[in-house]
């Protein structure tokens, strides 16, 4: 279990038994939230089966009571946008937006401020994105066209467009 802030992450490994595990699983957090006064939102509460690409797909059922748990494709944790077969797409679909939107801040006061403002800007806002949680999404295929963004805003900041 991961707790952060207010949300909480179970990871359950194995292949048998799984759905009388995950509904176990869930029917001790749900108890331990009871206990300490915590409610679980089951309307934001959903679960991804990592699996590789060509992987048959086992029918699991997650329920509570009378509520049904939703799978999903993918889930955001600390930030990252993960999906069930872990090749951080939409991750970087997600990041490459931000950089877009970033080159064109960028782009806007160039002929108005003086180069080192541009690179205060440039590792304030666009190194932050590209460098949060690298270690995972950097060796990705996807990672390609983020990289191709930060040379396009260094030159940006070169005025060598």
């Amino acid at each position: 279990m991961v707790l952060f802030t207010d949300d909480t992450s179970l990871l359950i490994t194995g292949f048998r038994k799984l759905d009388s595990t995950i509904n176990q699983s869930l029917h001790s957090i749900i108890s331990w939230f009871n206990s300490n006064l915590l409610a679980l939102n089951f309307n934001k509460t959903n679960y991804v089966e990592f699996r590789t690409k060509n992987y048959y797909q086992v029918e699991t059922t997650v329920k509570y009571e009378d509520k049904d748990i939703s799978n999903s494709t993918e889930n955001k944790f600390l930030g990252l946008i993960i999906n069930k077969t872990l090749t951080w797409n939409q991750h970087t679909d997600q990041r490459a937006t931000k950089l877009c939107s970033a080159c064109y801040a960028l782009r806007n006061p160039k002929h108005i401020v003086p180069q080192s403002t541009l690179r205060t800007i440039y590792y304030a806002y666009i190194h932050s994105i590209l460098s949060y949680s690298i270690t995972f999404w950097g060796r990705s295929s996807n990672a390609n066209k983020l990289f191709i963004l930060q040379k396009k805003t260094v030159r940006i900041i070169t005025n060598s467009e």
